[in-house]
């Protein structure tokens, strides 16, 4: 595995690669990997010759007051974890190679970040996309994969692609949960034991909400008052937003029209502290799908660890 601390280091190693024909996977982190992480590996692996990792603390996509300074941090590990799930090559840059002058090109991508975590994290996605559309300019793959678990991100990043004509497919992929149903995150590190046990609620109201989705007669307003509910019985939980949106244009929806005379992909997103831990959570809820995705529920089972969703997740 090769290891790429510069810009000009990379770009000779991606020339190689390209010489050679190879096909590219990316995927871009900021470290701290998991098994979500690695999952995107695999997936990269399965689809492409060469699949390159990065990591990178992106200081443009924290807000004043975010935990940039705290961003838990392990290179050793990550290295071993990229190396044994198959990577080929890691971007590992510094703050001042990435940024060797302050940038003065914004990339913003209007609408869809106005909602979810772009109206409680303003400027998050500004950074978020100058910094991807840095590394895309980088790495040129052919494909780069994201979790899902970042549903919005996924979704602004897909329209800075076709709005700028990059030539990358972006490929989504899913949730991966522990065996009690949290979604993976590095940020899981920063809860105590007793927030790491009411964080579960989050799963857990999120599989209530594909029942209460196929309830005659149910809408926008009473599903996220339902789902708000339950999240509310976990006493350290306080809830930034419940929101049930179109996907992936994030458009709103009527808040008292029946849900079944609604035909577009809906999102379910969460995002909900637990003390000083902000976790984001999510599905996707299509009527016949999910009920197609319950009858092969055996698939689940045989593998561990993963969410309760396809690509895109859906709640079941």
């Amino acid at each position: 595995m090769i290891i790429c601390r510069t810009k000009e280091d990379l770009k000779r190693q991606m020339a190689a690669y390209r010489k050679v024909g190879a096909s590219i996977g990316f995927v871009p982190t900021m470290g701290y990997l998991h098994e979500g992480h690695a999952s995107l590996m695999r997936k990269s692996k399965e689809q492409n010759e060469i699949t390159v990792l990065s990591i990178f603390v992106n200081p443009l996509q924290f807000g004043p007051n975010e935990d940039l300074d705290r961003y838990p941090k392990d290179e050793a590990r990550d290295l071993a974890l990229a190396e044994s799930n198959g990577v080929d090559a890691v971007f590992l840059p510094s703050v001042a190679e990435m940024y060797p002058t302050k940038p003065l090109t914004s990339l913003m991508v209007a609408q869809i970040t106005d909602r979810l975590c772009g109206a409680s994290r303003p400027g998050h996605f500004d950074g978020v996309g100058l910094v991807v559309s840095k590394l895309f300019h980088l790495v040129a793959p052919d494909r780069a994969y994201f979790g899902m678990k970042d549903a919005q991100q996924v979704a602004v990043i897909q329209q800075m692609v076709s709005d700028l004509d990059i030539p990358v497919e972006i490929v989504p992929c899913p949730i991966v949960r522990e065996p009690d149903g949290l979604a993976l995150s590095s940020r899981n590190v920063y809860l105590s034991a007793e927030q790491r046990s009411q964080a579960v609620v989050l799963s857990q109201a999120l599989k209530h909400a594909s029942d209460w989705y196929q309830e005659p007669g149910m809408n926008a307003e009473r599903l996220q008052a339902k789902v708000k509910l339950h999240i509310s019985k976990a006493s350290d939980a306080v809830i930034d937003y419940v929101e049930l949106l179109h996907y992936p244009n994030l458009d709103a929806l009527s808040q008292t029209k029946p849900l079944t005379d609604d035909s577009q992909p809906l999102l379910l997103a969460l995002a909900v502290k637990f003390g000083a831990t902000r976790l984001i959570d999510n599905c996707l809820l299509e009527r016949t799908e999910v009920q197609d995705y319950v009858q092969n529920d055996d698939e689940i089972e045989a593998a561990p660890g993963h969410g309760y969703g396809s690509e895109p997740e859906l709640c079941r």
